[in-house]
């Protein structure tokens, strides 16, 4: 193997682990989103069934009277 292959072997390389590793950023972010979508879910659910903060106070509004 001459030291062009050599080169352009490392190259590919190099660019199949930076391919992987950027793979893995994304699917770490995706599992991220996917499970605070579900908790956001399951605070609406259990909103709307009544079973959290219902009245004025649920939309945020912490006025006084």
């Amino acid at each position: 193997m001459s030291a062009g292959e050599k080169y352009v072997a490392a190259a590919y390389g190099v660019f199949l682990v930076v391919v992987l590793v950027w793979a893995a950023i994304i699917a770490a972010k995706l599992s991220r989103l996917e499970r605070e979508t579900g908790e956001l879910v399951e605070l609406a659910r259990t909103r709307v069934s009544g079973g959290g903060v219902s009245g004025s106070r649920a939309s945020g509004d912490l006025r006084d009277g």
